[in-house]
């Protein structure tokens, strides 16, 4: 959808499906753009190592890179970290690495930070992140195997190299924490600060 064509919808600075799927699925009126930013720079330049601040800043400076190209428009930016202690994890490249990653967090408690920053030209108006706690339940070799292949390439797209919203639940015996943060966009804190700015339908 062209932005250009629709001057009243908010703008997602995400081509991630699960976030558009979570605002249209609210009645949100929003366009698609994404933010093309070298986030590992951005991350190494800031000199941050706190998983939730990186998620925070990555989602401002999407917010931020996109606002900028579209003068008075409200844009909605998000980013998710993801860590098991003072380890930290990014999209996997690729089956072997989504593998490897799933034998880190196999029997453990991992952290998934998820933020989202709105912007309108050059200021944030709001930022929230949120926290989950996901403890994935032992795996084998064998089970991972199987997991990758019922999963499929889907699994890159996702910073802990499952989708819990799929057949990814299946990995897991305990879960803190809201549905929505865990699918990468903190849902109901934004909810609340677009109605209070009128870009609700309810």
């Amino acid at each position: 959808m062209d932005a250009m064509n629709h001057p009243s919808a908010v703008i997602l600075a995400s081509q991630s499906s699960a976030r558009q799927a979570l605002l249209r699925n609210a009645g949100v009126d929003f366009v698609a753009l994404a933010a093309e930013l070298d986030e590992r720079a951005i991350e190494a330049a800031s000199g941050l190592s706190a998983p939730e601040q990186i998620a925070e800043l990555l989602a401002r400076e999407k917010a931020l890179h996109i606002a900028r190209q579209q003068p008075g428009r409200i844009v909605i930016g998000a980013d998710q970290t993801l860590a098991l202690g003072a380890r930290r994890f990014s999209k996997p490249a690729g089956r072997a690495a989504a593998a490897r990653q799933l034998r880190a967090l196999a029997g453990n408690t991992h952290h998934l930070n998820s933020a989202v920053v709105v912007a309108q030209d050059d200021e944030v108006l709001f930022a929230h992140v949120a926290v989950a706690r996901m403890t994935m339940r032992p795996l084998g070799d064998d089970d991972i195997a199987h997991y990758l292949d019922r999963a499929g390439a889907k699994v890159i797209a996702s910073v802990g190299a499952y989708q819990l919203e799929s057949v990814g639940v299946h990995l897991f015996d305990q879960i803190e924490g809201d549905y929505f943060t865990i699918l990468g966009l903190p849902l109901l804190p934004l909810l609340g600060f677009l109605r209070s700015i009128g870009r609700t339908p309810l």
